[in-house]
Protein backbone atom coordinates (compact mmCIF):
# COMPACT_ATOMS: atom_id res chain seq x y z
CA UNK A 1 0.00 0.00 0.00
CA UNK A 2 2.92 2.37 0.96
CA UNK A 3 4.60 1.53 -1.98
CA UNK A 4 1.80 2.25 -4.17
CA UNK A 5 1.09 5.61 -2.55
CA UNK A 6 5.00 6.73 -3.59
CA UNK A 7 4.76 5.18 -6.79
CA UNK A 8 1.45 7.23 -7.62
CA UNK A 9 3.32 10.42 -6.19
CA UNK A 10 6.23 9.93 -8.42
CA UNK A 11 3.81 9.14 -11.29
CA UNK A 12 1.38 12.51 -11.16
CA UNK A 13 4.55 14.55 -10.41
CA UNK A 14 6.61 13.36 -13.26
CA UNK A 15 3.41 13.54 -15.34
CA UNK A 16 2.30 16.98 -14.24
CA UNK A 17 5.81 18.78 -14.55
CA UNK A 18 5.56 17.17 -18.21
CA UNK A 19 2.31 18.46 -18.57
CA UNK A 20 3.38 22.33 -17.35
CA UNK A 21 6.49 22.56 -19.49
CA UNK A 22 4.62 21.80 -22.67
CA UNK A 23 1.87 23.99 -21.71
CA UNK A 24 4.50 26.96 -20.90
CA UNK A 25 5.93 26.22 -24.16
CA UNK A 26 3.04 26.14 -26.18
CA UNK A 27 1.59 29.78 -24.72
CA UNK A 28 4.87 30.88 -25.27
CA UNK A 29 4.56 29.81 -28.79
CA UNK A 30 1.50 31.25 -29.11
CA UNK A 31 2.90 35.05 -27.17
CA UNK A 32 5.60 35.27 -29.57
CA UNK A 33 3.34 34.44 -32.84
CA UNK A 34 0.61 37.49 -31.78
CA UNK A 35 3.61 39.83 -30.79
CA UNK A 36 5.12 38.67 -34.25
CA UNK A 37 1.99 39.37 -36.20
CA UNK A 38 1.23 42.70 -34.34
CA UNK A 39 4.87 43.94 -35.27
CA UNK A 40 4.75 42.62 -38.69
CA UNK A 41 1.55 44.24 -39.75
CA UNK A 42 3.03 47.52 -37.89
CA UNK A 43 6.03 47.18 -40.20
CA UNK A 44 3.96 46.13 -43.28
CA UNK A 45 1.93 49.52 -42.77
CA UNK A 46 5.35 51.41 -42.21
CA UNK A 47 6.87 50.11 -45.16
CA UNK A 48 4.01 50.50 -47.47
CA UNK A 49 3.38 54.04 -46.42
CA UNK A 50 7.03 55.09 -46.59
CA UNK A 51 9.32 54.14 -49.99
CA UNK A 52 12.10 51.79 -49.00
CA UNK A 53 14.75 50.64 -51.15
CA UNK A 54 14.99 46.92 -51.52
CA UNK A 55 18.49 46.98 -50.49
CA UNK A 56 17.86 48.76 -47.60
CA UNK A 57 21.13 50.84 -48.34
CA UNK A 58 19.72 53.99 -46.60
CA UNK A 59 17.67 53.46 -43.72
CA UNK A 60 15.67 56.61 -42.53
CA UNK A 61 15.85 57.92 -39.45
CA UNK A 62 11.72 57.49 -39.34
CA UNK A 63 12.08 53.57 -39.80
CA UNK A 64 14.78 53.03 -37.13
CA UNK A 65 12.57 55.34 -34.65
CA UNK A 66 9.52 52.62 -35.54
CA UNK A 67 11.63 49.70 -34.53
CA UNK A 68 12.48 51.47 -31.40
CA UNK A 69 8.81 52.12 -30.85
CA UNK A 70 7.31 48.91 -31.97
CA UNK A 71 10.09 47.05 -29.61
CA UNK A 72 9.02 49.17 -26.75
CA UNK A 73 5.62 48.85 -27.23
CA UNK A 74 5.66 45.29 -26.96
CA UNK A 75 8.26 44.49 -25.06
CA UNK A 76 10.36 42.58 -27.19
CA UNK A 77 13.76 42.92 -29.27
CA UNK A 78 13.72 43.44 -33.02
CA UNK A 79 15.91 43.03 -35.73
CA UNK A 80 16.10 43.98 -39.26
CA UNK A 81 18.28 42.27 -41.73
CA UNK A 82 18.62 43.10 -45.57
CA UNK A 83 16.93 40.61 -48.12
CA UNK A 84 20.64 39.50 -48.44
CA UNK A 85 20.80 38.60 -44.71
CA UNK A 86 22.62 41.50 -43.20
CA UNK A 87 21.86 43.56 -40.11
CA UNK A 88 20.86 46.97 -40.69
CA UNK A 89 18.54 47.95 -37.66
CA UNK A 90 18.16 46.36 -33.94
CA UNK A 91 16.41 47.47 -31.31
CA UNK A 92 18.73 46.00 -28.57
CA UNK A 93 22.10 45.71 -30.19
CA UNK A 94 24.56 48.57 -30.18
CA UNK A 95 26.56 49.73 -33.17
CA UNK A 96 30.08 48.52 -32.67
CA UNK A 97 32.64 46.76 -34.49
CA UNK A 98 30.58 43.40 -33.53
CA UNK A 99 27.28 44.98 -35.15
CA UNK A 100 27.75 43.90 -38.85
CA UNK A 101 28.64 40.34 -38.03
CA UNK A 102 25.18 39.78 -37.24
CA UNK A 103 23.40 37.89 -40.23
CA UNK A 104 20.62 35.61 -41.25
CA UNK A 105 22.00 31.38 -41.06
CA UNK A 106 21.98 29.72 -44.29
CA UNK A 107 19.29 27.29 -42.97
CA UNK A 108 16.41 30.12 -42.36
CA UNK A 109 16.53 31.24 -45.94
CA UNK A 110 15.78 27.61 -47.01
CA UNK A 111 13.14 27.81 -44.57
CA UNK A 112 11.81 30.93 -45.75
CA UNK A 113 11.42 29.51 -49.26
CA UNK A 114 9.18 27.37 -48.25
CA UNK A 115 7.27 29.61 -45.83
CA UNK A 116 7.37 33.59 -45.55
CA UNK A 117 7.13 33.49 -41.99
CA UNK A 118 8.61 30.48 -39.86
CA UNK A 119 8.88 29.51 -35.77
CA UNK A 120 12.89 28.90 -34.79
CA UNK A 121 12.84 27.25 -31.21
CA UNK A 122 16.99 27.28 -30.26
CA UNK A 123 18.16 27.47 -26.91
CA UNK A 124 21.49 30.47 -26.01
CA UNK A 125 23.40 30.29 -22.88
CA UNK A 126 21.51 27.03 -21.31
CA UNK A 127 17.86 29.13 -22.04
CA UNK A 128 15.15 28.42 -24.82
CA UNK A 129 13.94 30.96 -27.24
CA UNK A 130 12.13 30.84 -30.41
CA UNK A 131 13.43 33.22 -33.38
CA UNK A 132 10.77 34.29 -35.25
CA UNK A 133 11.87 35.29 -38.81
CA UNK A 134 9.98 36.95 -41.78
CA UNK A 135 10.30 39.24 -45.02
CA UNK A 136 8.92 42.74 -44.93
CA UNK A 137 7.32 44.07 -48.24
CA UNK A 138 7.23 47.63 -50.10
CA UNK A 139 4.47 49.52 -51.69
CA UNK A 140 5.10 47.45 -54.66
CA UNK A 141 4.93 44.11 -52.71
CA UNK A 142 8.32 43.54 -53.03
CA UNK A 143 10.78 42.16 -50.67
CA UNK A 144 12.49 44.67 -48.85
CA UNK A 145 14.28 42.88 -45.93
CA UNK A 146 13.63 40.11 -43.01
CA UNK A 147 12.24 40.91 -39.83
CA UNK A 148 13.98 38.65 -36.64
CA UNK A 149 11.94 38.73 -33.21
CA UNK A 150 14.72 36.79 -30.68
CA UNK A 151 12.21 35.69 -27.55
CA UNK A 152 13.64 34.14 -24.76
CA UNK A 153 11.74 31.52 -22.97
CA UNK A 154 10.92 33.16 -18.92
CA UNK A 155 10.84 29.80 -16.77
CA UNK A 156 9.99 32.19 -13.76
CA UNK A 157 6.71 31.58 -14.02
CA UNK A 158 6.55 28.14 -14.71
CA UNK A 159 9.43 27.24 -11.71
CA UNK A 160 7.08 28.50 -9.03
CA UNK A 161 3.95 27.16 -10.54
CA UNK A 162 5.73 23.24 -10.60
CA UNK A 163 7.09 24.36 -6.61
CA UNK A 164 3.60 24.78 -5.84
CA UNK A 165 1.92 22.40 -7.22
CA UNK A 166 5.15 20.43 -5.33
CA UNK A 167 4.67 21.63 -2.52
CA UNK A 168 0.73 21.21 -2.27
CA UNK A 169 1.05 17.58 -3.54
CA UNK A 170 3.79 16.39 -0.87
CA UNK A 171 1.40 17.55 1.57
CA UNK A 172 -1.30 15.99 0.43
CA UNK A 173 0.45 12.52 0.47
CA UNK A 174 2.30 12.86 3.50
CA UNK A 175 -1.27 12.48 4.97
CA UNK A 176 -1.98 9.60 2.99
CA UNK A 177 1.07 8.08 3.52
CA UNK A 178 0.55 8.41 7.33
CA UNK A 179 -2.86 7.31 6.74
CA UNK A 180 -1.73 4.23 4.60
CA UNK A 181 0.69 3.54 6.92
CA UNK A 182 -1.80 3.15 9.68
CA UNK A 183 -4.35 0.80 7.44
CA UNK A 184 -1.56 -1.33 6.66
CA UNK A 185 -0.02 -1.91 9.95
CA UNK A 186 -3.45 -2.94 11.50
CA UNK A 187 -4.53 -4.66 8.04
CA UNK A 188 -0.98 -6.80 7.96
CA UNK A 189 -1.36 -7.69 11.70
CA UNK A 190 -4.94 -8.62 11.22
CA UNK A 191 -3.92 -10.87 8.30
CA UNK A 192 -0.67 -12.32 10.21
CA UNK A 193 -2.67 -13.15 13.27
CA UNK A 194 -5.04 -15.04 11.65
CA UNK A 195 -1.77 -16.56 9.33
CA UNK A 196 -0.19 -17.42 12.34
CA UNK A 197 -3.06 -18.82 14.70
CA UNK A 198 -3.46 -20.90 11.36
CA UNK A 199 0.17 -21.60 11.15
CA UNK A 200 0.41 -22.86 14.52
CA UNK A 201 -2.11 -25.31 13.88
CA UNK A 202 -1.03 -26.66 10.83
CA UNK A 203 2.46 -27.00 12.64
CA UNK A 204 1.16 -29.10 15.52
CA UNK A 205 -1.16 -31.68 13.07
CA UNK A 206 0.02 -34.90 13.55
CA UNK A 207 -1.60 -38.40 12.54
CA UNK A 208 -2.21 -40.22 15.39
CA UNK A 209 -3.96 -37.72 17.74
CA UNK A 210 -7.32 -35.89 17.79
CA UNK A 211 -6.57 -32.45 15.73
CA UNK A 212 -8.40 -29.55 16.77
CA UNK A 213 -10.53 -27.34 14.30
CA UNK A 214 -10.39 -23.92 13.60
CA UNK A 215 -13.09 -21.58 13.66
CA UNK A 216 -13.17 -18.36 11.95
CA UNK A 217 -17.01 -16.69 11.04
CA UNK A 218 -15.49 -14.68 8.18
CA UNK A 219 -16.07 -15.79 4.40
CA UNK A 220 -13.03 -14.05 3.40
CA UNK A 221 -9.85 -15.80 1.73
CA UNK A 222 -8.68 -16.57 5.30
CA UNK A 223 -12.30 -18.34 6.18
CA UNK A 224 -11.48 -20.53 2.37
CA UNK A 225 -8.23 -21.70 3.95
CA UNK A 226 -9.80 -22.47 7.45
CA UNK A 227 -12.67 -23.92 6.02
CA UNK A 228 -10.44 -26.30 3.60
CA UNK A 229 -7.90 -26.91 6.96
CA UNK A 230 -11.21 -28.61 8.75
CA UNK A 231 -11.54 -30.00 6.16
CA UNK A 232 -8.45 -31.79 5.42
CA UNK A 233 -8.52 -32.63 9.76
CA UNK A 234 -11.66 -34.19 8.76
CA UNK A 235 -10.46 -36.42 5.55
CA UNK A 236 -7.01 -36.94 8.37
CA UNK A 237 -8.97 -38.35 11.06
CA UNK A 238 -11.40 -40.94 8.98
CA UNK A 239 -7.75 -42.10 7.30
CA UNK A 240 -6.23 -42.31 10.66
CA UNK A 241 -9.28 -44.76 11.66
CA UNK A 242 -9.48 -46.63 8.75
CA UNK A 243 -5.38 -47.04 9.15
CA UNK A 244 -5.91 -48.11 12.80
CA UNK A 245 -8.44 -50.71 11.56
CA UNK A 246 -6.84 -51.94 9.41
CA UNK A 247 -3.76 -52.49 11.63
CA UNK A 248 -5.88 -54.28 14.26
CA UNK A 249 -7.41 -56.40 12.20
CA UNK A 250 -4.04 -57.34 10.47
CA UNK A 251 -2.46 -57.76 13.93
CA UNK A 252 -5.06 -60.13 15.32
CA UNK A 253 -5.63 -62.19 12.40
CA UNK A 254 -1.94 -62.73 12.78
CA UNK A 255 -2.01 -63.20 16.33
CA UNK A 256 -4.86 -65.79 15.52
CA UNK A 257 -2.72 -67.78 12.57
CA UNK A 258 0.26 -67.75 15.41
CA UNK A 259 -2.39 -68.87 18.10
CA UNK A 260 -3.72 -71.43 16.20
CA UNK A 261 -0.36 -72.80 15.01
CA UNK A 262 1.29 -73.05 18.59
CA UNK A 263 -2.16 -75.41 19.82
CA UNK A 264 -1.72 -77.51 16.79
CA UNK A 265 1.86 -78.37 18.24
CA UNK A 266 0.51 -79.96 21.33
CA UNK A 267 -2.59 -81.66 19.98
CA UNK A 268 -0.79 -83.37 17.60
CA UNK A 269 1.25 -85.38 20.32
CA UNK A 270 -2.10 -85.76 22.32
CA UNK A 271 -3.86 -87.59 19.37
CA UNK A 272 -1.06 -89.90 18.75
CA UNK A 273 -1.21 -90.75 22.02
CA UNK A 274 -4.62 -91.30 22.69
CA UNK A 275 -5.08 -93.46 19.40
CA UNK A 276 -2.09 -95.81 20.45
CA UNK A 277 -3.41 -96.18 23.96
CA UNK A 278 -7.28 -96.62 22.15
CA UNK A 279 -5.01 -99.57 19.75
CA UNK A 280 -3.17 -101.10 23.18
CA UNK A 281 -5.98 -100.88 25.36
CA UNK A 282 -6.21 -104.28 27.72
CA UNK A 283 -7.20 -104.32 31.22
CA UNK A 284 -4.97 -108.05 31.68
CA UNK A 285 -1.99 -106.41 30.43
CA UNK A 286 0.26 -106.25 33.52
CA UNK A 287 1.78 -103.17 31.80
CA UNK A 288 -1.28 -101.41 31.07
CA UNK A 289 -1.35 -99.32 34.06
CA UNK A 290 2.39 -97.96 33.56
CA UNK A 291 0.89 -96.93 30.08
CA UNK A 292 -1.83 -95.14 31.51
CA UNK A 293 0.48 -93.37 33.77
CA UNK A 294 2.80 -92.55 31.33
CA UNK A 295 0.12 -91.07 29.19
CA UNK A 296 -2.01 -89.42 31.49
CA UNK A 297 1.58 -87.59 32.65
CA UNK A 298 1.99 -86.47 28.65
CA UNK A 299 -1.53 -85.49 28.59
CA UNK A 300 -0.56 -83.20 31.55
CA UNK A 301 2.01 -81.75 29.81
CA UNK A 302 0.86 -81.05 26.88
CA UNK A 303 -2.42 -79.09 28.72
CA UNK A 304 0.17 -77.03 30.62
CA UNK A 305 1.54 -76.50 27.72
CA UNK A 306 -1.77 -75.18 26.06
CA UNK A 307 -2.51 -73.44 28.96
CA UNK A 308 0.89 -71.89 29.01
CA UNK A 309 0.33 -70.09 25.65
CA UNK A 310 -3.41 -69.51 26.28
CA UNK A 311 -1.48 -67.44 29.23
CA UNK A 312 1.09 -65.87 27.37
CA UNK A 313 -1.18 -64.52 25.07
CA UNK A 314 -4.13 -63.51 27.09
CA UNK A 315 -1.23 -61.32 28.92
CA UNK A 316 -0.33 -60.00 25.67
CA UNK A 317 -3.56 -58.46 24.55
CA UNK A 318 -4.45 -57.32 27.79
CA UNK A 319 -1.17 -55.46 28.90
CA UNK A 320 -2.86 -54.09 32.34
CA UNK A 321 -2.70 -50.61 33.11
CA UNK A 322 0.41 -50.05 35.32
CA UNK A 323 0.30 -48.94 38.43
CA UNK A 324 2.55 -46.41 39.17
CA UNK A 325 4.10 -46.16 42.49
CA UNK A 326 7.80 -45.16 44.17
CA UNK A 327 10.01 -48.46 43.22
CA UNK A 328 13.37 -49.07 43.65
CA UNK A 329 15.03 -50.74 40.63
CA UNK A 330 18.02 -52.21 42.48
CA UNK A 331 15.34 -54.14 44.37
CA UNK A 332 13.50 -55.39 41.91
CA UNK A 333 16.82 -56.72 39.91
CA UNK A 334 17.35 -58.43 42.96
CA UNK A 335 14.07 -59.93 43.39
CA UNK A 336 14.37 -61.29 39.75
CA UNK A 337 17.77 -63.21 39.84
CA UNK A 338 16.73 -64.51 43.23
CA UNK A 339 13.82 -67.01 41.12
CA UNK A 340 17.27 -68.26 38.76
CA UNK A 341 19.91 -68.51 40.70
CA UNK A 342 19.61 -72.39 40.98
CA UNK A 343 20.21 -72.57 36.87
CA UNK A 344 22.79 -70.54 36.55
CA UNK A 345 25.45 -68.03 37.92
CA UNK A 346 24.10 -64.14 38.04
CA UNK A 347 25.92 -60.99 39.20
CA UNK A 348 24.50 -57.99 40.15
CA UNK A 349 27.03 -55.25 40.04
CA UNK A 350 25.16 -51.84 41.33
CA UNK A 351 26.79 -48.54 41.45
CA UNK A 352 24.41 -47.27 44.19
CA UNK A 353 21.69 -49.45 46.71
CA UNK A 354 18.68 -47.09 45.65
CA UNK A 355 17.56 -46.12 42.00
CA UNK A 356 14.03 -44.76 42.66
CA UNK A 357 11.27 -44.86 39.49
CA UNK A 358 7.80 -44.71 38.98
CA UNK A 359 6.69 -47.56 37.93
CA UNK A 360 4.62 -50.53 38.19
CA UNK A 361 6.32 -53.37 40.61
CA UNK A 362 5.32 -56.18 38.93
CA UNK A 363 5.34 -55.39 35.31
CA UNK A 364 9.12 -54.51 35.97
CA UNK A 365 9.70 -57.95 37.34
CA UNK A 366 8.12 -59.22 34.56
CA UNK A 367 10.58 -57.10 32.06
CA UNK A 368 13.97 -58.29 34.23
CA UNK A 369 13.02 -62.17 34.68
CA UNK A 370 12.12 -62.25 31.12
CA UNK A 371 15.47 -60.92 30.05
CA UNK A 372 17.46 -63.54 32.67
CA UNK A 373 15.22 -66.28 31.15
CA UNK A 374 16.19 -65.20 27.38
CA UNK A 375 19.96 -65.25 28.54
CA UNK A 376 19.51 -68.56 30.13
CA UNK A 377 17.61 -70.15 27.33
CA UNK A 378 20.50 -68.65 24.99
CA UNK A 379 23.63 -70.28 26.67
CA UNK A 380 24.07 -73.64 25.36
CA UNK A 381 24.23 -76.75 27.80
CA UNK A 382 27.69 -77.30 27.09
CA UNK A 383 28.50 -74.10 28.04
CA UNK A 384 29.05 -72.99 31.21
CA UNK A 385 26.53 -69.89 31.96
CA UNK A 386 27.62 -66.76 33.10
CA UNK A 387 25.09 -63.62 33.44
CA UNK A 388 25.62 -60.36 34.64
CA UNK A 389 23.49 -57.53 35.68
CA UNK A 390 24.81 -54.32 36.06
CA UNK A 391 23.40 -50.67 37.24
CA UNK A 392 24.18 -46.94 36.32
CA UNK A 393 22.35 -44.00 37.59
CA UNK A 394 23.58 -40.79 36.80
CA UNK A 395 21.38 -37.20 37.44
CA UNK A 396 18.24 -37.92 35.46
CA UNK A 397 18.33 -41.99 34.53
CA UNK A 398 19.33 -45.23 35.68
CA UNK A 399 20.79 -47.54 32.63
CA UNK A 400 20.55 -51.79 33.10
CA UNK A 401 22.48 -53.82 31.37
CA UNK A 402 22.08 -57.71 31.39
CA UNK A 403 25.09 -59.20 29.64
CA UNK A 404 25.09 -62.99 28.71
CA UNK A 405 28.00 -65.39 27.18
CA UNK A 406 25.54 -67.18 25.16
CA UNK A 407 25.07 -67.69 21.61
CA UNK A 408 24.54 -64.31 20.31
CA UNK A 409 22.41 -63.18 18.07
CA UNK A 410 22.56 -63.31 13.77
CA UNK A 411 22.66 -60.01 11.66
CA UNK A 412 19.37 -61.19 9.79
CA UNK A 413 17.23 -61.70 13.07
CA UNK A 414 18.62 -58.01 14.81
CA UNK A 415 15.79 -56.45 13.12
CA UNK A 416 13.06 -58.81 14.10
CA UNK A 417 13.55 -59.50 18.01
CA UNK A 418 11.46 -57.31 19.36
CA UNK A 419 8.31 -58.17 16.86
CA UNK A 420 5.31 -60.49 18.29
CA UNK A 421 5.22 -64.06 17.57
CA UNK A 422 9.50 -63.89 16.14
CA UNK A 423 11.41 -66.70 18.39
CA UNK A 424 14.98 -67.98 18.06
CA UNK A 425 13.82 -71.24 19.92
CA UNK A 426 11.75 -74.27 18.84
CA UNK A 427 9.87 -73.41 21.83
CA UNK A 428 7.68 -70.76 23.01
CA UNK A 429 5.47 -67.87 21.46
CA UNK A 430 7.77 -65.17 20.96
CA UNK A 431 5.91 -62.64 22.46
CA UNK A 432 7.96 -61.99 25.38
CA UNK A 433 10.41 -59.21 23.93
CA UNK A 434 7.38 -57.58 22.41
CA UNK A 435 5.81 -57.39 26.09
CA UNK A 436 9.25 -56.13 27.37
CA UNK A 437 9.57 -53.35 25.02
CA UNK A 438 5.82 -52.28 25.57
CA UNK A 439 6.32 -51.52 28.92
CA UNK A 440 9.19 -50.25 29.16
CA UNK A 441 7.50 -47.85 26.59
CA UNK A 442 5.01 -47.65 28.76
CA UNK A 443 7.44 -46.44 31.66
CA UNK A 444 8.80 -43.93 29.23
CA UNK A 445 12.37 -45.69 28.60
CA UNK A 446 14.01 -46.82 25.70
CA UNK A 447 15.09 -50.51 25.48
CA UNK A 448 17.86 -52.14 22.86
CA UNK A 449 20.74 -54.69 22.57
CA UNK A 450 24.21 -55.43 21.12
CA UNK A 451 25.40 -58.71 20.24
CA UNK A 452 27.97 -60.70 18.70
CA UNK A 453 27.50 -64.49 17.24
CA UNK A 454 29.33 -67.27 20.26
CA UNK A 455 30.29 -64.47 21.79
CA UNK A 456 26.93 -63.36 23.77
CA UNK A 457 24.27 -60.65 23.82
CA UNK A 458 24.00 -57.55 26.25
CA UNK A 459 19.85 -55.61 26.35
CA UNK A 460 20.17 -52.42 27.81
CA UNK A 461 17.48 -50.41 29.28
CA UNK A 462 17.15 -46.54 30.02
CA UNK A 463 14.33 -45.25 32.79
CA UNK A 464 14.07 -42.34 34.10
CA UNK A 465 14.98 -41.24 37.99
CA UNK A 466 11.95 -39.93 39.66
Amino acid sequence: MLAVLILSLLVIGISTTLFFIEENEEYHRERVSRKANTIIESIQYFTKEVPIDESLDVVIKDFDDKIQELADINNIDINIYTTKGDIVVSSYLERNENFYKNTVPEEIFEQLKIDSTILVPSEIDGKKTIAFYSYAYNINNEKVGIIHLPYSETNDFLEKEIELFFSTLIKVYLVLLLIGGLIAYFLSNYITRSLRVISDRFKNVQFNIKNEKVEWKSRDEIGLLVHEYNKMIDQLEQSAEKLARTERETAWREMAKQVAHEIKNPLTPMKLSLQHLERTYNTNDPDFKERLERFSKNMIEQIDTLSNIASEFSNFAKMPKAKMEDVNVIDIIRSSTDLFKAETTIRCINDCEEAIIRGDKEQLLRVFSNLIKNSIQAISKDKKGEITITTFTDKNTVKVAVIDNGSGISEEQKGLIFTPNFTTKTTGTGLGLAMVKNIIEQHEGTIWFESEPNEGTTFYILLPLK
